[in-house]
């Protein structure tokens, strides 16, 4: 065999043996890789369910009239829990909602009760009993849950019949609605049992 063609077969065995090794290691490579996504995919979705809030913030709201109604809360889950009169006491003040104190917002001057309520931003307070609830606005509504709550800050207190629903409501939820131009109706949901009650516009 003559010195070259030998020369053509080591090169060419060389270059078959290169190339060889090279998808092999693209091949490590893209598994390395796969498998680096894949860890992430699942770590990241491990985070996300791990950042999301088992009592959302929520909002409810309204124009009555000209005069707007806004109630910020925290909304928890019933997640088959017993809720009033075991998660929530009967008799006790209750944020009506979870972790900080529920608000409500009026735009302008509203009457609750009889009582009149200057335009601005207030804490929302219950008191849950089976078949009546106190409601109460308060003056400090920036607290968490009721532990700086104190009764000589209330603006007015009201009650209200408690309602037996039909079907369960699995997370606490506020309604805000406008009966007329005048008169809103705020409705408490949660549970088996809903509660409203109403504000009017000073003017």
């Amino acid at each position: 065999m003559e010195p070259y063609q030998k020369n053509y077969r080591h090169m060419k065995n060389f270059l078959m043996l290169l190339l060889g090794a090279l998808l092999l290691g693209s091949c490590s490579n893209a598994e390395q890789q796969s498998s680096t996504s894949n860890e992430h995919d699942h770590t990241a979705a491990a985070s996300e369910a791990k950042k999301k809030p088992k009592s959302p913030k929520q909002m409810a709201m309204t124009n009555v009239g000209e005069n707007h109604v806004h109630i910020e809360y925290s909304s928890p889950s019933k997640r088959g829990r017993l809720i009033f009169g075991g998660l929530v006491g009967y008799g006790e003040v209750w944020v009506t909602g979870a972790h900080r104190a529920t608000s409500i917002s009026f735009a302008s001057d509203v009457k609750m009760g009889g009582v009149d309520i200057p335009a601005g931003k207030y804490g929302l307070f219950t008191i849950p009993d089976e078949e009546e609830w106190t409601i109460i606005i308060n003056t400090n509504w920036d607290q968490h849950l009721a532990d700086d709550y104190q009764e000589s800050e209330d603006v007015v207190r009201v009650k209200a019949n408690a309602t037996k629903l039909n079907e369960v409501v699995e997370s606490l939820t506020y309604e805000v609605v406008e009966i007329d131009a005048s008169t809103g109706s705020i409705t408490i949901s949660w549970d088996d049992t809903s509660v409203s009650f109403e504000i009017k516009n000073q003017s």
